[in-house]
């Protein structure tokens, strides 16, 4: 049996749609991205056109690469002609999960013409190893 408690019947079902919408705003800003995997690295790249290295901020941190910035933008105007801009702006973070083989130490960044590539190495997979095992008599 199952009990029903005050939150449950009209009033939440309402409230259903809005309930995670901060998540599916934040998802719907995040720059785009890409990953991918050949044999010696895994890559990500994250499209961040007019944001400068140095409001980039990029950690790794318990297997997780986390990407965080601010896009900023200006106003421009002069005498009666108006320039407009319809450029997202603000803060934005991305994380990804990096799988068990990375290798952290081995990692490396480049922004070029508005896209970051962050290349993780791979782990060299430890040789097997083996030992020599001693019969005892009896």
């Amino acid at each position: 049996m199952v009990e029903k408690s005050h939150t449950s019947g009209f009033w939440p079902a309402i409230y259903d749609p809005l309930r995670h919408m901060g998540e599916r705003v934040a998802e719907w800003l995040a720059p785009a991205s890409e990953a991918a995997e050949d044999k010696d690295a895994y890559r990500i790249a994250v499209e961040l056109p007019g944001v400068e290295e140095k409001d980039i901020d990029l950690s790794i941190e318990d297997g997780v690469v986390t990407l965080k910035g601010e896009k900023r933008t200006q106003r421009e105007e002069s005498g009666e002609t108006w320039f407009f801009s319809e450029r997202q702006y603000g803060s934005f973070s991305r994380s990804f999960r990096l799988p068990p083989d990375a290798d952290s130490s081995k990692i490396d960044a480049h922004l070029k013409d508005g896209v970051l590539t962050v290349s993780i190495g791979k782990a060299k997979p430890a040789a097997p190893e083996s030992s020599k095992v001693q019969i005892r008599k009896g």
